[in-house]
């Protein structure tokens, strides 16, 4: 073990220069503010390619996952996120999600990956009805396989900051009992010690909810930013492990196709 997390393999360990840099798309939808930290971590901190894909355009530009930051994307007109799931740019994000792509949601790209029906449930305002900003302890559910976890061991706690005002997760009970079945949860807000408890729920969310995948497990949805919590300087580096487990994964993939 190294650091908490687990070993590489043999074939993790292979040389990094054997290939390209992956390449990270990153949204910007009209009123998007974490688009340049998304870019900054994906780019000068991972050291991977990075580049901006306008609302507009319908060429996704052979990404290797597309993020989607966080913001008041529109203006949050409507609801968060309802305005932007009929940008053009997501019909490509569809059909990529369905082709097995990877796409990351943070905050509003969270709320917007379910306006869109990517991913299931609904966001609400808030339990206290005020924006929260604070950093937050995130219980790793499903830690050492997938494509977003898979640097991390199941239970490993991170600590990575939230900053919403409609971030309580919502949804009815046979939907959060298909999420926990397929293993479709992927963080909880936990307290230190691991506990997944009320008072460590910022927002409300239903049953400590802070992240999930779709069924395929390639679309992630977060309340946290680990865009935030990639640099020593910024108090945090517990976001690194999500991106450090896309990396895993698309190499993990790249050597499969090359064998």
């Amino acid at each position: 073990m190294n650091g908490g997390r687990a070993a590489p393999d043999a074939e993790s360990r292979a040389p990094r220069e054997t290939f390209p840099l992956m390449r990270f798309g990153v949204i910007r939808f009209p009123g998007s503010n974490c688009d340049q930290d998304c870019l900054h971590a994906a780019g000068a901190v991972m050291g991977q390619e990075a580049f901006y894909l306008w609302h507009k355009e319908t060429d996704l530009r052979g990404a290797d996952c597309v993020i989607l930051p966080g913001g008041f994307s529109y203006g949050d007109y409507l609801r968060c996120g309802a305005i932007a799931r009929f940008a053009p740019i997501m019909a490509p994000i569809r059909r990529f999600a369905a082709e097995g792509g990877l796409v990351l949601g943070i905050c509003n790209g969270f709320q917007i990956l379910l306006e869109a029906g990517l991913l299931p449930g609904a966001m609400l305002r808030n339990a206290s009805l005020r924006f929260q900003c604070q950093m937050t302890r995130l219980r790793v559910e499903r830690g050492s396989i997938g494509p977003f976890a898979s640097a991390a061991r199941t239970g490993e706690l991170l600590r990575i900051p939230i900053a919403h005002g409609e971030g309580n997760y919502y949804a009815d009970a046979a939907t959060l009992a298909e999420l926990n079945r397929n293993g479709q949860v992927l963080f909880r807000y936990c307290d230190e010690r691991g506990r997944v408890a009320s008072e460590a729920n910022p927002n409300g969310a239903s049953e400590n909810i802070a992240g999930i995948t779709n069924r395929a497990g390639n679309v992630l949805g977060m309340m946290p930013h680990p865009e935030r919590a990639c640099e020593a300087a910024l108090g945090a580096e517990d976001g690194r492990l999500i991106f450090e487990s896309i990396l895993e994964w698309i190499r993990a993939r790249r050597i499969s196709s090359a064998a």
